[in-house]
């Protein structure tokens, strides 16, 4: 069993005799007491999709649940429903655009290395890569001789995430974004 400072997010855990999907975790360290972080955890029920927020103590043990990470593909959009596709046997995963939300601006038709968590046989979360390749939609124009600055413009994706980019990217780039910190990382490699 992991302490709760070991926890990530969208990791499965039993908590109350349910099963939650960790979808946040704010870390804080609270004055004048000696040592120990606060970990405020935002969990929704796999079930139910009602949400939680619970906070634990650095120590507090915690305990995982059982799931199944499915490597998958983004198919296609059904209504409010995301279908992704099982890569070894094209099973479709149903997940609702509320639960994927903040998942969905890394994701478009080539993003690879994307896994469904399945608990108790349901689809409840994506887990998605490190980091992930997206091409520039919009950005100012580049600069010559830009990469010797370390000054940085803002760049739109083609998913509609915002990012700081150096000044010699330009549009049309593809680059490579690291998913957690939603951060430029570099060009991605030509093909």
């Amino acid at each position: 069993m992991p302490k709760a400072s070991e926890i990530k997010k969208n990791t499965a855990v039993n908590f109350n005799d349910q099963t939650y999907i960790v979808r946040d975790i704010e870390r804080s360290v609270p004055q004048g007491r000696s040592g120990g972080s606060l970990y405020r955890m935002r969990m929704y029920e796999v079930v139910s999709n009602n949400k939680i927020d619970q906070t634990f103590k650095d120590s507090d043990m915690l305990e995982l649940a059982d799931l199944t990470r499915v490597p998958v593909m983004f198919s296609y959009i059904d209504g409010e429903e995301y279908v992704f596709m099982n890569t070894e046997d094209y099973t479709p995963y149903n997940l609702n655009k509320d639960v994927i939300e903040d998942d969905l601006l890394f994701i478009n038709d080539t993003t690879e290395g994307i896994q469904v968590v399945i608990v108790d046989d349901a689809p409840v979360a994506l887990d998605l890569p490190t980091h992930v390749e997206l091409e520039i939609v919009e950005t100012d124009p580049s600069i010559k001789g830009g990469s010797a600055t370390s000054r940085t413009k803002p760049a739109i994706l083609s998913t509609g995430l915002t990012v700081s980019v150096p000044e010699h990217i330009s549009t049309g780039d593809t680059i490579k974004v690291h998913v957690e910190e939603r951060k430029f990382l570099g060009r991605a490699d030509s093909k």
